[in-house]
């Protein structure tokens, strides 16, 4: 049970029922800031003092009493400035709150959506690096937490397999065939692809005969590039599974293209009258020695809250990139979901107004359309800038990384900032068994409190939960207004988009039971296995085993494993 929002329901009852209307919308109950205000932090002084003309510590007061009157599980109820009440709740209550306690029934909406996701995203024309991987977990840990509070969703990967990079691409690995099959030294002056992975497609296409005539690119162009797409794209897949990745589509835009989706996309908006030829400004920053003023097909994107329009066909007369994207996003809101997330690497920021606006312009403004961007990582090992080895040319790849420390401290230290803030992967501390190390001292709290259900034999069914009256220390009554907050985080970080809280709160629980653990090292009263009170063991395993049930639920969502031994 959400504590937060079931009180939230019943003062605001209680106000209706004495005639205290207002927004009830604005009125919240929270975890206080400080743990010494209480349990509760209600602010209907605040907002019913603008409303009722009132003292904000005058009408706290009458509510307060009314409160008081209603509800008999509260020890202390204060009135605080500005204006929130605060409330604390009794020991009893919370015994009963730990027996009830279970993870399960986390729905946050009335109704299941559809909700799309689409991550990752890379070109096709190499391995997942480094940069990819924040991205791609965020996504993934996303996704797996809108499904855990009962959403459906579906995983999507938007494969860019059309265009001059794919050329580019083609032309790369077939230097790379000719330079195996006829030891043709591949050039590097000629703005191809330079990554030692070429080498690994070109022989697979070689083995696999994909490609028989390598005399004359232009003879096999098409069929090359469809081999190094399929082939690149198993490389990508590859490396999305070591980091736990599965999508659940693949969306090509070399199909959308062949299908003509963009010329009956760009209709539909000519119809909506978002489509006009005009001649853009001259872009601003470096100068651009052969720009010219010139009449082109323009999107109305700045109706739609953009900088600028947008140019949907380029001086050859080929659609732009955008053009594509516009065509795909429409072929997404064909499907009718009920809200569409992109995740975007930090250099796609600019890019986010401009989709925006055409998601606007094609559902005319009722599709639920967010774009999350994830920002740089930086590697670090001993404190100075760290360089793996780089097979693919200038970067560090995704299965680089994860061979070097695992893919749990991979996924759980991309997700453990904010998307928006940039990231510091430190080398040396995710391999660490300290506190300092969030990854390990999670898991470590999973081991040990696996280990304490060997020993004891724990059956849960047969526990008699009238034992958990026993625990009245102060820091087991805490333990459990710590498992209180898991309902409220994952409600916050489902509804925000925000999955960074949960391994932010995975931690504090893990650090406060290490606590409670080390207590039986200096005090006897507190050794939970050895211990002569049988119901009190047992007590302390049941309120274990609950703390177990939230850290592997919570790695869960991360998609890491809460192991059973370390």
């Amino acid at each position: 049970m959400n504590i937060f929002q079931f009180y939230k329901d019943q003062f605001c009852d209680l106000l209706k029922d004495n005639k205290y209307n207002c927004n009830y919308e604005k009125i919240s109950v929270e975890p206080p800031k400080q743990t010494s205000f209480g349990d509760l932090a209600f602010n209907a002084p605040l907002i019913l003092a603008a409303e009722f003309k009132k003292n904000p510590l005058e009408i706290g007061s009458e509510i307060a009493e009314l409160i008081k009157k209603k509800f008999k599980e509260f020890e202390n109820i204060d009135v605080a400035k500005p204006g929130f009440i605060n409330l604390k709740l009794k020991s009893n209550f919370w015994i009963s709150y730990l027996s009830d306690f279970n993870t399960h029934n986390k729905k946050i909406s009335s109704s299941k959506k559809k909700i799309n996701i689409e991550y990752v995203s890379a070109n096709p024309t190499g391995p997942l690096h480094v940069g990819h991987c924040r991205g791609a977990v965020y996504g993934d840990v996303l996704a797996n937490l809108l499904s855990f509070v009962g959403e459906d969703v579906t995983k999507e990967y938007y494969i860019n397999d059309y265009g001059n990079q794919i050329h580019m691409f083609s032309k790369s690995v077939f230097a790379r065939i000719q330079e195996i099959k006829e030891n043709i030294k591949f050039p590097l002056d000629q703005g191809l692809y330079p990554g030692d992975y070429l080498i690994e497609i070109a022989n697979n296409i070689i083995k696999k005969k994909l490609v028989t005539d390598i005399s004359n690119y232009e003879k096999i162009k098409n069929q090359l590039g469809s081999a190094a797409m399929s082939e690149a794209m198993l490389m990508i897949k590859s490396d999305l599974l070591a980091l736990g990745i599965q999508h659940d589509l693949f969306v090509s835009e070399k199909d959308l293209v062949s299908k003509d989706l963009i010329s009956k996309t760009i209709e539909i908006l000519n119809q909506k009258q978002c489509i006009y030829e005009g001649v853009l400004a001259k872009p601003k920053g470096n100068e651009i020695e052969d720009w010219e003023p010139r009449s082109q097909l323009l999107f109305k994107s700045t109706k739609f809250g953009d900088d600028v329009d947008r140019a949907l066909k380029k001086s050859d007369g080929t659609w732009t990139y955008f053009a594509n994207d516009v065509a795909y996003h429409a072929y997404k809101l064909e499907r009718k979901f009920d809200k569409y997330i992109n995740v975007l690497g930090a250099d796609h920021a600019g890019y986010l107004k401009r989709l925006k606006a055409c998601v606007d312009a094609l559902s005319d403004f009722k599709a639920d359309f967010e774009c999350k961007t994830c920002q740089l990582v930086k590697l670090f090992k001993s404190g100075e800038p760290y360089k793996m080895s780089k097979r693919a040319g200038d970067f560090i790849t995704a299965k680089e990384l994860v061979k070097a420390v695992g893919v749990d401290a991979v996924r759980f230290m991309m997700i453990y900032r904010s998307n928006d803030s940039q990231l510091d992967f430190d080398f040396d501390l995710v391999t660490e068994k300290t506190k300092e190390n969030p990854v390990f001292y999670v898991q470590y709290a999973s081991a040990r409190i696996h280990s304490v259900l060997r020993k004891t034999k724990f059956d849960n069914s047969v526990f008699e939960k009238s034992h958990l009256g026993l625990l009245t220390s102060n820091v087991e009554i805490e333990l459990v207004k710590k498992l209180s907050l898991w309902p409220k985080t994952i409600e916050l970080a489902a509804r925000n988009l925000e999955p960074h809280r949960i391994p932010y709160y995975l931690y504090d629980l893990s650090s406060s039971l290490h606590s409670y653990w080390n207590l039986g090292k200096e005090d006897s009263s507190f050794k939970i296995i050895e211990n002569p009170d049988i119901n009190l063991v047992h007590a302390r395993v049941f309120l274990l085993n609950k703390i177990l049930s939230v850290i592997k639920s919570g790695l869960s969502i991360l998609g890491v494993n809460a192991p059973e031994t370390m």
